[in-house]
């Protein structure tokens, strides 16, 4: 039983050095590649700007479409003549 223990005391022993020496190892070797490597903002170009998404109808436009519903309204109920609505219908779309 002296013997056994002995052998796996022993292997304990040389495992536990060789995970301390492939750790040192492995910290030393990244410390030396970032060192080396440049920044990740040097190494690489930019991304491209992205699409841009389409946009909803800005806010005066939809405020527009509003308006010449409204007008459309107006002129089918007789209130507006066909100049009148036209009339309007420009000022709206040049404003």
């Amino acid at each position: 039983m002296p013997g056994l223990l002995r052998g796996v005391a022993r292997t304990a022993v040389v495992a536990g050095t060789a995970t301390a020496v492939s750790n040192r190892v492995s910290r030393r070797q990244a410390g030396r590649w970032a060192q080396q490597e440049p920044a990740p903002a040097e190494q690489y170009a930019p991304p491209p700007a992205a699409a841009p998404a389409p946009a909803a109808p800005a806010p005066d436009m939809s405020s527009k479409i509003e308006q010449l519903k409204e007008l459309g309204q107006l002129k089918e109920q007789g209130v507006l003549t066909e100049e009148e609505f036209a009339v309007q219908k420009n000022k709206i779309l040049n404003s």
